[in-house]
């Protein structure tokens, strides 16, 4: 593959609402040059993750058409769900995939968030290699007191595109440029959130609040794993607590090592991990390391053949617990060539 491939995955505040969730599609699949590969949603979470690749002007295309229809159809002043968010889309990641540099990605980000600013009217805040200061790296510092206490923060914390002051319907949308990341969460054999919480708090790479510290430098202790943010909440939808993860650089932190250090801090607080789910796509190679780890650590010899390693890693982190894990939907490689 020669041309130039980007990949982008939009996150939009709705799950569950077929008909808004099919609209969105049909803006993105609307823009011949780009493939659809995957839509995730989630009742509980109510919210959906659309990834798509292609040309990198045709991609930028069908996100700000997406971005439009979900601004059309989503009321954020009646949105209610489990996961963080300020916006009708709360988050357009843009991923270089082939033949495109972190740089060219950045200033594609650039146009599509002033285009989006501008004519949707959406206040756009840029993160990671997109970000026009070091804080708003930060995804998490972006989506701090959520749509709820946007009009509040806007005050003081203006965007970096678009209308300095509140949108009430469409709220405000985050566009950036980053590597590939996996969005992954475990699932625990409890309902209870402050346990899921607490063990989110040990994992992520910012770690736990230190009670009772006034030093500014010492209020945090540390989490156990590089590249990881994590927080727990409660899936009623699938009558378990949950571990929800984003690995932001699976080569420092890897699944397999991410499932490990999570199942080990699940039973020093007397549950486990009973297995987890893949939001969105993961790259092939990310789940043949995973694969090979658990065959040596079972003792078994470990075999060359994909689909062994493939399965392997599925069963080992128990992947395919609340649906079917489908090699040819979930992995990136695979899914381009469907």
């Amino acid at each position: 593959m020669t041309e130039p491939l980007l990949e982008c995955i939009p996150n939009f505040s709705e799950g569950r609402d077929e008909k808004v969730i099919r609209a969105i599609a049909a803006s993105i699949t609307s823009v011949a040059a780009v493939k659809l590969l995957e839509i995730d949603s989630g009742y509980d979470a109510n919210r959906t993750v659309m990834t798509f690749v292609g040309a990198p002007e045709a991609v930028c295309e069908a996100a700000f058409r997406a971005m439009a229809t979900a601004a059309d159809l989503i009321d954020m002043r009646r949105h209610h769900g489990a996961h963080p968010r300020i916006g009708a889309t709360d988050v357009c990641p843009l991923v270089p995939l082939h033949h495109i540099s972190m740089e060219e990605t950045v200033q594609l980000a650039h146009q599509l968030a002033r285009r989006v600013g501008g004519e949707l009217q959406i206040p756009v805040y840029c993160y990671e290699y997109a970000a026009t200061s070091e804080e708003r790296r930060s995804l998490p510092f972006l989506r701090k007191g959520e749509y709820e206490g946007l009009a509040r923060r806007m005050l003081h914390f203006q965007p970096d595109f678009g209308p300095k002051t509140f949108q009430p319907k469409p709220g405000a949308t985050v566009i950036g440029a980053r590597k590939i990341l996996v969005a992954w969460n475990c699932n625990l054999a409890t309902k209870d959130i402050a346990i899921a919480k607490s063990i989110a708090a040990e994992v992520r790479t910012s770690g736990r609040k230190l009670p009772g510290n006034s030093y500014p430098e010492k209020q945090f202790i540390p989490g156990k794993l590089p590249a990881v943010r994590a927080i727990g909440w409660l899936m009623p939808e699938y009558d378990c607590a949950q571990v929800s993860t984003n690995l932001i650089d699976i080569d420092v932190t890897p699944i397999h090592m991410a499932y490990e250090e999570i199942s080990k801090t699940a039973l020093r607080y007397g549950t486990r991990v009973t297995g987890s789910e893949l939001v969105g796509l993961i790259p092939l190679q990310a789940m043949l390391e995973a694969g090979r780890y658990f065959f040596m650590k079972d003792k078994q010899p470990v075999p060359d053949d994909e689909g062994a390693l493939i399965a392997k890693a599925v069963q080992s982190m128990g992947l395919d617990e609340l649906r079917p894990f489908e090699p040819e939907k979930k992995i990136i490689e695979y899914a381009m060539k469907r």
